[in-house]
């Protein structure tokens, strides 16, 4: 489909839907995934283990943020590369061989998160008094903080979570950049998750980067034909071509750059990648894919007229992946490193 078909089809669209938009919602989940079920609001406090455990982790997000405000994307990361694979139990931040953390699909995680994690974990210990605090929970608590110091809600994370005490890189299938809108949806319906949740926990590429190599065959070689994509707006098209280059010279690395031009550099929470989605200037083509479908286009429209809108329902989004098959109970074990299970921890006698 030609960009200039599409735009017109888009303010057809906007016209014919208008401020109407919000009152016709899809009927998509509002709930948590039925695993949750057994998790609390202040669940450390409430059970006498630790009165402030929230407040420490805050801290220690809010000192590593000042300094380095990419960490917000690089947790996120971090806890869709967990919840998305065995269910959200910590196994990502185990160390080893053959765990998941040396899958292809996670090359790209970023260092400083694992090491704000392990930084969070140490202060936990000590303030309360032993490793009675999950991975898990301070993973999920760590993500909300950053994502709020970005602009994100701040929204209630229910605790309760134990940590996993296997990894496996086997297990990893997380899907690449290069899929099509509907093999995404059926990733994320395949772990419990639905349409809204896969258009809204999109909109975190706002704060993130890609590499050029993601990017090459839209401007390029779109589908083999040695032409760029068609449907990439030419001032995108102009200004990647800039920054990812036809070819690498010798040992040169691979660019990364920016999902939205506009607030990306700051790290800013914003529903400029929905603009971009509508304005044909998404970077990714699984970005862009969302538009040229019906139901996905509509929470386009309505995350791109409404910040407010797209706010709550990232929150919701988020809370839904970082409760997907916790352990719970006497289920995994609370580790005394995050690195480590209790077992293979080499501290522990």
């Amino acid at each position: 489909m030609k960009r200039e078909g599409c735009n017109l089809m888009v303010v057809s669209l906007v016209v014919a839907i208008g401020l109407s938009l919000y009152a016709g919602r899809l009927q998509a989940a509002v709930t948590l995934p039925p695993d949750a079920k057994f998790l609390k609001r202040h669940f450390y406090k409430k059970s006498n283990i630790c009165d402030n455990v929230e407040p420490y982790v805050l801290h220690q997000v809010k000192l590593w943020w000042n300094q380095d405000k990419s960490i917000s994307a690089k947790l996120l990361k971090v806890l869709y590369a967990d919840c998305m694979v065995n269910g959200c139990d910590a196994s990502i931040l185990l160390d080893g061989p053959e765990t998941e953390k040396t899958a292809a699909q996670n090359s790209q995680l970023g260092l400083n998160a694992f090491i704000l994690i392990d930084k969070i974990k140490t202060v936990l210990n000590e303030r309360c008094k032993g490793p009675v605090v999950s991975c898990s929970d301070i993973l999920n608590l760590a993500v909300r903080d950053a994502l709020h110091l970005g602009g994100a809600p701040s929204y209630p994370v229910l605790l309760g979570r134990r940590d996993g005490v296997e990894s496996n890189a086997a297990w990893v299938d997380l899907p690449l950049p290069s899929i099509s809108k509907e093999e995404g949806l059926a990733y994320f319906q395949s772990k419990g998750l639905d349409l809204q949740d896969y258009v809204t926990l999109l909109g975190a590429h706002t704060l993130g980067k890609t590499h050029c190599g993601y990017v090459h065959d839209r401007l390029y070689d779109f589908n083999k034909t040695g032409k760029p994509d068609p449907v990439m707006s030419k001032s995108s098209l102009d200004k990647l071509k800039q920054q990812c280059p036809v070819s690498l010279k010798k040992d040169q690395l691979d660019p990364t750059v920016f999902l939205t031009d506009k607030y990306g550099p700051q790290y800013k929470f914003s529903n400029a990648y929905y603009s971009n989605v509508l304005s044909y200037d998404s970077v990714l083509k699984v970005d862009q894919d969302i538009l040229f479908n019906n139901n996905m286009q509509e929470f386009v429209l309505d995350y791109a007229f409404s910040f407010e809108h797209f706010r709550k329902e990232f929150a919701l989004s988020v809370s839904r992946m970082g409760s997907l098959k916790v352990l719970t109970g006497k289920q995994g074990e609370i580790r005394k490193s995050c690195r480590f299970t209790n077992k293979n921890n080499p501290n522990i006698k």
